[in-house]
């Protein structure tokens, strides 16, 4: 929701992201952010398969997969320290194993949560801080289970939901000295499996922002930033039980930028892998953020 530092600005945004695999580490393959045939915003069609596509994994540099989400955000406070979030996503994504590519676009998993501010040490002078507390659920509304034929799905992480209800809990900590800020947020995250007994395991994710603010005047304001991932998980699991697939061991680090007017936003940021651990799928190659927003001050509140 951008790395401002906010005093209970409820608002919207429209948030893009990319995501995107590729390189074998086993064949000290060279991961591309931008490989051929991989589109940052839009895939070269909605959905659909090319003839013969299977995801069997053998090697070729050309294999990719990207992960791309339209997403619609909002924040309300609901009281002073208390806020409520809700993203709708629509998802796009697309794997090209062995020269065929699979595309499925669609309504994804909504997420619902809510955090409370159980410091807001913002009105003092010099340090000012804030510590926010929260959990939500992701929701199964997203189509999990296309596939070419009747009897044939394709692979549970192309499909645009996971048909699993998750729950969450997370921590942010925002602290900031006259222009200098730092944001850390981590979250852990456990779900249930779906219809057909498939779930992911456990995962952890951090997120970590160090930010320095530039007001050009009034209206104007910039925050460049240096931002790090961290996400972990052990992959799929099928009937409770690990399966090998898509495990994940990633660390990402890159630049941000934010630009302010009044009361819109434009948040960017793009990082690139300085560690991946290595599996037999394609590598984590980076991963890219664009969103514009618009926030307003709240003077009243629906809770006391």
């Amino acid at each position: 929701m951008g790395i401002t530092p906010y005093d209970n600005q409820s608002g919207v945004s429209l948030m893009h992201r990319y995501r995107i695999f590729n390189g074998y580490q086993q064949y000290n393959q060279q991961a591309s952010f931008f490989p051929a045939g991989a589109k940052p915003f839009f895939p070269a069609t909605a959905n659909g398969d090319s003839p013969g596509y299977s995801h069997s994994h053998k090697g070729d540099p050309t294999d990719f997969e990207a992960f791309r989400v339209m997403e619609l955000r909002g924040k309300y406070f609901l009281a002073k320290r208390l806020e409520l979030n809700a993203f709708v996503p629509y998802v796009m994504n697309t794997s090209q194993i062995n020269g065929r590519q699979l595309n499925l676009s669609g309504l994804g998993d909504v997420t619902v949560f809510a955090g409370y501010h159980l410091i807001r040490a913002i009105e003092t002078a010099g340090v000012q801080s804030r510590l926010i507390v929260g959990g939500g659920l992701k929701l199964p509304t997203g189509d999990f289970r296309r596939g070419e034929a009747p009897g044939r799905r394709y692979p549970v992480l192309n499909q645009p939901g996971t048909g699993t209800t998750d729950g969450f809990v997370y921590a942010n900590y925002i602290g900031s000295y006259q222009g200098l800020g730092l944001s850390v947020n981590g979250s852990y995250r456990r779900g249930a499996a779906n219809r057909f007994e498939e779930s992911l395991a456990p995962g952890v994710t951090a997120f970590t922002n160090l930010f320095y603010r530039l007001p050009l005047n009034q209206n104007w304001q910039l925050y460049p930033s240096a931002q790090f991932f961290y996400e972990k998980t052990k992959g799929e699991q099928f009937e409770g039980r690990l399966t090998g697939e898509h495990a994940m061991d990633n660390a990402l680090l890159g630049p941000g930028l934010d630009i302010y007017y009044k009361n819109l936003s434009l948040n960017t940021s793009v990082q690139f892998p300085v560690y991946t651990a290595t599996t037999d799928h394609p590598a984590s190659a980076g991963r890219l953020v664009i969103a514009v927003g618009y926030s307003f001050k709240q003077s009243r509140y629906l809770l006391k």
